[in-house]
């Protein structure tokens, strides 16, 4: 983050492009009550079961995470400060509470580092976003507030107390941007000014008087009913956002009002010169504004407005800006595969702009440094799946970046070099678990590591010719209950031949996909096995790593194995193998996750009478599918809300254009439709696990969040009425606060503790 010397400063931002999508409100008045219910009383055991597990699942519910990580080094010795953002789940207030954790970091002879914690955590509470600045010696606090007079309140820490704090009326803005997307608080270089993204402030609505309708605003006559799309899931309610800056100085707050920026364009992910992949997005530069000017000077001449220029405009997809420590290129990830496909994630590219070093933004020429990879070789480089971009991401040679990113059924820490574009894998390639680079500093990166039987551990590496990773002492702890229940299992990464590979898919799709398989010690040498639980991530292009999650780990130590099954359309696999998928759901996915299955079978892993199924999302689609084209093979069902009806998700949900891309494939895409013929609608049927249900028989638990967007309720409502209605044995648990994740502690809990439950009393002796 740098600033332009001589010809004023610019923020350069990320817009992402709003494509049209349908959020029509469902009727939910009938809620789960529309399946009619008999509450029958608990017996004695069950309630002791239910205590048993609850009292469990609270164990592995309350272990921490790291959630972000920063270094501060040292100008007058040898040593460091980490400062790491820590959350953790709290049911009794149903939300998660963030503290901060300092810790000294110091060299040993041998080249170690050894980490010395402050004694507790800070509760950091109503905190919506802690930033330090470039230097380490401010803390910026951002507080969304929920009153009515102000919108949120900035805070600036020195090393020992609060040196200022400016409250924000509503009158400028709404809440602060703090949702990792359209996030992007970021300081100048000296330390002066705040840039920032909030929601714009409403204009006011017409209201009724005894005349009738009465004009507030006169640029405005919308009345209190009109309708504005939101961001649809996860975004609900958010309109429109805008850029801020701040004086960090004086507070004054100026927005920063442009030319050539429309509604259509969504502000985010900005920083200082000097969810859905798959929408179009660009980088833009825009002059800051001056806080020398005199403020009693009404403008107005729209025209005075600073110019928005566009930098990409040769790449359809274009986010996470980061500069070089000089300045002198500027780097950013790209989803273009998605946006020209459709898919909702797939495989990035990276790529780079010389920055002008005399400030004339003149069309610049974007280069590849890191192009999408579409088949890679066996045990090679398969391409960039990253969620996010460290803030500062540069070794000390201010040409190498550091980021994470799926590398098959494992995230991986790489680095690549901007000029050369060699991408290398830094953290050991013996490794099965997955590592996070949370900090980088000179040639020091901060790191988590964890699989699915061991909790987060804090890794420390550094680079002195090669790089060496140290274990340190971690704040994440555990009981000892649940660290003898982890040591007691074990897992590896299995390798999956393709079944029935079919002439027409590419290379790249006919290479095996993987599955993480989770059991027992003891078991290994036992001819008894363990009743097997399935587990299908969503998307369907996402990825399940080896890494811990709570939510399996629980359902592990009840004494289940787990079959975690990356089918093909999965990240991290190459863009062949992602793309062979979009045109065969229903068939392909299933297809994989039932020759897994086999797989672990025929190697007497599993045992047919005791396999159990649980998905979300998509993997809820696969879960209704599979029990539909495969009756006999599972003994119980769980689903978080699936997709089951597709010709009713697509007028019900916010993204329809998912329905064209995955039953249509990439190459129908551009004959989307809000309007389906009967000949769509009936394809959408025959792709649906609404198609099979007449087949099913395996008793099923459906968790729902009543204000899902994505999969709107009535989706798993329909489909469970359906089994009721022939007599298969259903239980529908409805989360009324909860979207699509049902990620809310209460819920998240109450929503494991009954698959636990389900499953316990659908196996077998």
């Amino acid at each position: 983050m740098n600033m332009i010397e001589g010809e004023g400063q610019h923020l350069l931002s990320t817009f992402n492009i709003l494509t049209r999508n349908i959020a029509v409100e469902s009727a939910m008045d009938h809620g789960a009550e529309g399946i009619p219910t008999k509450r029958i009383p608990l017996d004695e055991a069950t309630e002791e079961e239910y205590a048993s597990m609850s009292k469990l699942l609270q164990e592995f519910t309350t272990i921490p995470t790291i959630d972000k990580a920063w270094i501060f080094e040292s100008k007058s010795e040898d040593a460091s400060t980490a400062m790491f953002l820590i959350s953790q789940p709290h049911l009794l207030s149903n939300k998660r509470r963030k503290s901060i954790l300092t810790t000294h970091i110091s060299g040993k002879v041998d080249s170690s580092v050894s980490f010395h914690w402050a004694p507790f955590p800070i509760e950091m509470a109503g905190v919506s976003a802690i930033v330090p600045s470039p230097s380490g010696s401010k803390l910026l606090l951002v507080r969304n507030s929920e009153g009515e007079h102000s919108s949120a309140c900035f805070e600036i820490w020195g090393p020992s107390q609060l040196k200022k704090e400016f409250p924000v009326p509503c009158s400028i803005h709404g809440p602060v941007y703090t949702d990792g997307w359209l996030e992007g608080i970021s300081w100048n270089s000296n330390e002066t000014f705040i840039a920032y993204v909030a929601e714009a402030p409403e204009h006011p609505k017409p209201t009724f008087n005894t005349f009738g309708l009465k004009k507030e605003d006169h640029n405005s006559w919308k009345g209190q009913g009109d309708w504005e799309e939101d961001w649809g899931e996860t975004y609900s309610g958010k309109k429109q956002p805008a850029l801020f800056v701040l004086d960090a100085n004086s507070g004054e707050i100026r927005g920063v009002a442009v030319t050539g920026a429309g509604r259509e364009l969504c502000v985010g992910q900005k920083v200082w010169y000097q969810y859905c992949y798959n929408r179009p997005s660009a980088l833009y530069a825009v002059e800051a504004p001056s806080f020398e000017s005199d403020t009693s000077t009404t403008r107005s001449d729209a025209a005075k407005d600073p110019v928005i220029i566009e930098l990409t405009h040769s790449i359809n997809s274009a986010f996470f800006p980061r500069f070089s420590p000089d300045g002198k290129s500027l780097v950013f990830l790209s989803a273009k595969t998605s946006v020209n496909s459709g898919a909702h994630s797939a495989t990035q590219s990276l790529h780079k702009i010389e920055w002008p070093s005399n400030g004339k933004l003149d069309p610049l020429t974007v280069a590849d440094v890191v192009p999408v990879i579409m088949c890679p070789e066996d045990g090679c480089f398969p391409g960039l799946y990253c969620s996010s971009l460290l803030c500062n991401p540069w070794l000390s040679d201010g040409h190498t970046m550091v980021l994470s990113s799926a590398w098959g059924s494992v995230q991986t820490i790489l680095s690549v070099n901007i000029l050369t574009g060699h991408v290398s894998r830094i953290t050991p390639r013996s490794s099965k678990s997955s590592w996070d680079a949370l900090a980088v500093a000179s040639d020091n990166v901060i790191s988590v590591c964890s699989s699915p039987v061991s909790i987060p551990e804090i890794k420390y590496g550094s680079l002195v010719r090669k790089w060496r990773w140290w274990d340190v002492s971690s704040p994440i702890q555990c009981s000892d209950k649940v660290s003898l229940l982890l040591a007691s299992q074990q897992f590896d990464i299995m390798s999956i031949p393709v079944k029935d590979v079919s002439e027409n898919l590419a290379k790249g799709a006919c290479k095996p996909f993987e599955a993480i398989y989770v059991s027992s010690r003891h078991r290994k040498s036992s001819k008894l096995t363990d009743p097997l639980v399935v587990f299908l991530h969503g998307g369907p292009h996402t990825v399940s790593l080896a890494s811990f999650s709570k939510s399996l780990a629980f359902l592990s130590s009840l004494g289940y194995s787990l079959l975690i099954v990356n089918y093909r359309g999965s990240l991290g696999f190459g863009e062949e193998a992602l793309q062979s998928l979009p045109g065969n759901i229903g068939s392909q996915d299933v297809s994989d996750v039932l020759t897994a299955l086999d797989a672990v079978i025929d190697k007497g892993l599993a045992d047919p009478s005791k396999i159990f199924v649980l998905g979300g999302s998509h993997g809820g689609f696969l879960t209704t599918h599979l029990i539909g084209q495969a009756p006999e093979k599972f003994a119980a069902a769980a689903t978080r809300n699936p997709l089951c009806n597709i010709p009713l998700l697509f007028g019900t949900s916010d993204i329809p254009d998912w329905c064209f891309t995955e039953v249509f494939g990439s190459e129908q895409r551009p004959t989307f439709t809000e309007s389906p013929s009967a000949e769509h609608l009936a394809l959408f049927y025959s792709k649906s696990p609404i198609a099979h249900v007449s087949k099913v028989k395996t008793p099923t638990i459906f968790l729902l969040g009543a204000r899902d967007l994505r999969l709107p309720i009535c989706n798993g409502i329909q489909y469970a009425r359906a089994l009721r209605e022939r007599g298969v044995e259903t239980k529908v648990i409805v989360f009324p606060n909860d979207e699509h994740s049902i990620d809310r502690p209460q819920s998240d809990y109450e929503s494991y503790l009954n698959i636990g439950i389900w499953f316990h009393k659908h196996c077998k002796p």
